[in-house]
């Protein structure tokens, strides 16, 4: 044959499996088009480096390897649907090199249509794209779109390469199948699978287990790794409940006489006991992945919506200068820096908040604070930073005249819930605590932390030196680190009063005479700090975003598949039951009964793991500095019933596609 037969053939072959291959190409279309655009996106200079940066890089490997794996996923129904049609070219003489000839040709054409229309799609929107990212930073500079030749070839190569390896598998499939065997694939799996406890059990353990995990999280540092073994456990446990709970599901409503003996439940239970052997990892992935598409655009969409709140918890002064090494001569240096360029820019300083404070890393173990040296791996977990403030200084500030002896201390702890023990100490020093505070206006900078702050307020300057000095004595650490660390530091933070454009030239100024001082220290701003945020969580809700985007485009496309395969495996089946008096009213309510208990199993499901899970993601968001809960269950809630209507919509149209096919 020529080449311009097989071509044909080809083309043919791709008209007449339109409603299969067009949906399978359009996506391929939009995977192509994300992939181009966020590597565009990943290695633009006016991104800029960072933690953006990090982002957006880390996001187009889950893109490759959702690329990988959804491609050849979808190819599978794709081959379960041609292989007869390939048996049937087999048996009419079509010898298998000429069968590989004419699927190479459809693989041509499908790859070239996908990645060219892909990349062409990706230049059409990339500007889109990046005035959306744009926005969601609030960039003040404009974020320029680059043409560069290397994202071009990387998308083309990496996609090539993906159609390539798929074309290898399909051949290979058809070279070690006889005829006889491709004919009957779509008889495959017609037996009636046993009822696997010991998987169900299995899959019920692990699901308890990552339930478990998830419920009794209580810190922020221990969430992270817990999480990810709670999402493995639930992954391995919805598989196996799929898999084989959905079977041993089907068949109790096969015993139970009453449901299963009505014309609309006998045709649809029995004929997806057949199927849900192969069909139960379909819906544990449509589970699956509208789970990670709930949580990654709920939990980003909380995180950007809460920024402000966030800021100022994090920033409660406007400017913040400390020192880390604190002397009489530097601290008023300090000040008078502060006050000259404030005075200068005619900007008013207001809210003034001077401290001094001492500060170690600890665990509390009973009533005593450990060194880190201590602290065994498993203490670790309980890491906590405490923060020893002169009582002189806490006066001032709290406007209190509050007196304590050698031995005694006042407590302040960032988690309300925790309850001090009557004494507390730091090595050899014991200190009794006179009273738990229920507020200190200093300690608004670390009330969102992933630790535990505990603030001690002390006698006097000297019992704060000699914990420090004793706590960082032969730690074996950097003896310029060993010096800053066991240093009573001198902060001041301030509010600003004058108009935006003096403010704005008084940080500069600030800025520049602060790091050419030579003191040791920082200098950070509230606006710096809500800029910072801005960028961060907005590049995570731009991501969160896109990917789901991708995963939604991947849950709707594996619903369809699946509706479609089902419809024609059993179009045979509901036309003999017509035959014996079946009436089209009796099909279409069993399709419905049919569609409508499996179709929902996996939204049910997801929405269990959410309720589950929303526990340990708050301790998560916590770690992220975002504490409020109440907004992070609206947006969870809003999030759900938009996918669920949107999960609705899918399944009207897929039922109605479905329905076509069998009648």
């Amino acid at each position: 044959m020529s080449r311009s037969v097989y071509t044909k053939l080809a083309l043919t072959n791709l008209k007449n499996n339109r409603k299969t291959y067009v949906p399978y190409v359009l996506t391929a279309i939009v995977t192509v088009m994300m992939y181009y655009i966020l590597c565009g996106l990943a290695g633009g200079s006016s991104i800029g480096d960072g933690t953006l940066q990090m982002v957006l890089e880390y996001s187009l490997w889950v893109v490759v390897i959702f690329s990988v794996l959804f491609l050849f996923y979808t190819n599978s129904f794709l081959m379960k649907r041609r292989k007869k049609e390939i048996g049937v070219y087999n048996v009419l003489g079509m010898g298998k090199p000429h069968i590989a000839k004419m699927l190479t040709m459809e693989a041509l054409v499908m790859a070239s249509a996908s990645i060219a229309g892909g990349i062409l799609a990706g230049l059409t929107f990339e500007q889109l794209m990046y005035l959306c990212l744009q926005k969601l930073l609030r960039f003040e500079t404009g974020m320029k779109s680059e043409f560069h030749l290397e994202t071009v070839l990387s998308t083309t190569v990496l996609f090539l390469g993906i159609f390539v390896l798929i074309l290898g598998y399909n051949l290979l499939q058809i070279r070690l199948s006889n005829p006889s065997e491709l004919l009957r694939a779509g008889k495959e799996g017609e037996k009636e699978p046993r009822t696997k406890l010991f998987l169900a059990l299995a899959g019920t353990v692990f699901l308890g287990i990552g339930y478990y995990v998830a419920w009794t999280t209580e810190s922020p540092l221990e969430a992270i790794p817990k999480f990810f073994l709670a999402v493995i456990c639930v992954i391995i446990g919805t598989y196996a409940l799929f898999i084989a709970g959905s079977i041993a599901l089907l068949k109790f409503l096969k015993g139970r006489n009453h449901f299963y003996y009505q014309a609309k439940h006998f045709v649809s239970v029995s004929g997806m006991i057949y199927r849900m052997k192969q069909n139960g990892a379909g819906l544990a992935n449509i589970c699956i992945l509208s789970t990670i598409v709930l949580v990654m655009i709920s939990a980003t969409a909380s995180l950007y919506l809460g920024i402000n709140d966030m800021v100022l918890t994090r920033y409660p002064s406007e400017n913040w200068i400390t020192s880390k090494i604190s002397t009489p001569e530097q601290d008023m240096q300090v000040r008078q820096m502060v006050e000259e360029v404030y005075t200068k820019h005619d900007v008013k300083m207001t809210k003034t908040i001077e401290y001094h404070s001492g500060a170690l890393v600890s665990v509390l173990d009973g009533e005593r604070f450990l060194r880190e040296n201590e602290a065994s791996q498993a203490d670790m977990m309980e890491i906590c930073q405490v923060y020893l403030i002169p009582l002189e200084d806490y006066n001032r500030i709290e406007g209190m005249s509050v007196s304590l002896a050698q031995d005694e201390a006042l407590v302040y702890v960032s988690d309300e819930k925790k309850d001090l023990p009557g004494k507390i100490s730091f090595g050899e020093h014991r200190y009794r605590v006179v009273q738990q505070l229920k507020e200190l206006k200093l300690a608004g900078s670390s009330t969102q932390s992933m630790t535990d702050n505990y603030y001690v307020i002390l006698p006097d300057v000297d019992s704060i030196n000699t914990i420090l000095e004793e706590t960082y004595q032969d730690s074996g650490m950097i003896e310029e680190y060993v010096r800053e660390a066991s240093s009573i530091s001198y902060t001041l933070q301030s509010d600003m009063e004058g108009t935006e454009e003096n403010c704005k030239e008084a940080i500069a100024e600030l800025r520049t005479k602060f790091e050419t001082s030579g003191i040791p220290g920082f200098y950070k701003t509230r606006q710096e700090g809500k800029e910072g945020m801005f960028s961060m969580f907005g590049g995570l809700l731009f991501i969160g975003i896109y990917l789901g985007i991708l995963f939604l485009m991947a849950t709707v496309l594996i619903i369809y598949y699946k509706q479609i395969s089902e419809g024609y495996e059993e179009r045979e089946r509901y036309q003999i039951m017509q035959k014996v008096g079946m009436s089209k009213k009796e099909v279409k309510a069993s399709i419905k009964s049919q569609v409508l208990l499996v179709f929902f199993l996996p939204l049910g499901g997801a929405l269990l793991h959410i309720v589950v899970a929303f526990k340990v993601l708050t301790k998560l968001l916590e770690g992220f500095g975002f504490t409020d809960t109440p907004l992070f269950l609206g947006c969870t809630v809003a999030v759900s019933l938009l996918f669920a209507v949107f999960y609705i919509i899918v399944f009207v149209v897929t039922a109605r596609e479905y329905y076509k096919i069998v009648e």
